[in-house]
């Protein structure tokens, strides 16, 4: 699972220019977390477009993750690309004070869609093109919210394992803080992905590697000594997510159906 990450950071910032040109833009902008996937999307982009055409929204909800602000806004500074922080406990407050809840997991996924929600507003407002953080790992196994942090126009992470990420962080220059720092999706204090998941990504990539890149079958993983309790969760969440993965179903009633036979590229000739 090794990668070079020469050569893939030389891929990754061909693909961001090619797509902004085709698509009309010239400027990129993105969520600052303060984590590894952001990080590294940020010195992504800053390396393919410039620094001054790249655009951090920092999106804290109060001082819960007061750390992590700090974190993004040293990465905002490193990098030398433009940042703005806009605190969304106001917006999140109001909304769960008229239709309140315990869960903590809808309570994310509100902020998460609050945060998605101002990246396209000021992609409109900048004239940005929004790139995405989700990498392959959480793509796989649904580990993200629909129209949340899973919302983009290009993906650069998105055929990256979270392992791979760090591996290609630390090659880019990411601080060493952020590459060790544990992955959370900040849904509450000490929340951290890997506890949410069952498996730690090192884990859980050689699964996913096995399984998709390498075409293995289940019963063979177990049968080469994978954990048979590990194989099975890791399937049942690819199965599980799979329409997060998909573009919404839609029944044929026509000819020509969006998704079905109507599916030339955007950049076919005219």
């Amino acid at each position: 699972m090794k990668i070079n990450p020469e050569f893939v950071t030389r891929i990754i910032t061909s693909f961001l220019r090619e797509e902004l040109k085709k698509l009309g833009f010239d400027q990129a902008i993105l969520g600052l977390s303060g984590g590894l996937d952001s990080s590294v999307v940020a010195f992504l982009a800053a390396r393919a477009l410039g620094p001054e055409r790249v655009i951090g929204l920092i999106l804290p909800y109060g001082d819960s993750f007061i750390q992590d602000t700090e974190d993004a806004q040293s990465v905002a500074s490193l990098v030398g690309c433009r940042s703005r922080l806009i605190d969304i406990q106001p917006m999140i407050d109001a909304y769960f004070s008229l239709h309140p809840t315990d869960n903590l997991i809808q309570k994310g996924n509100k902020m998460a869609r609050e945060r998605m929600s101002i990246l396209y507003d000021y992609s409109v407002r900048e004239k940005a093109l929004i790139l995405g953080t989700s990498n392959k790992s959480e793509l796989l196994i649904g580990y993200g919210t629909i129209h949340g942090d899973m919302a983009c126009a290009l993906n650069p992470l998105g055929d990256l394992y979270k392992t791979q990420v760090r591996e290609l962080g630390a090659w880019l220059g990411v601080p060493k803080k952020i590459l060790q720092k544990k992955p959370t999706a900040g849904l509450w204090p000490g929340q951290t992905d890997e506890a949410e998941i069952g498996l730690s990504y090192e884990e859980l990539d050689r699964i996913l590697y096995e399984l998709v890149d390498l075409r293995r079958s289940r019963q063979d993983l177990i049968a080469n000594g994978f954990d048979q309790t590990k194989v099975n969760r890791v399937w049942e969440l690819m199965k599980r997510n799979e329409f997060k993965r998909r573009m919404p179903p839609i029944v044929k009633v026509s000819a020509r159906t969006v998704g079905h036979d109507f599916l030339y590229p955007y950049d076919w000739d005219r």
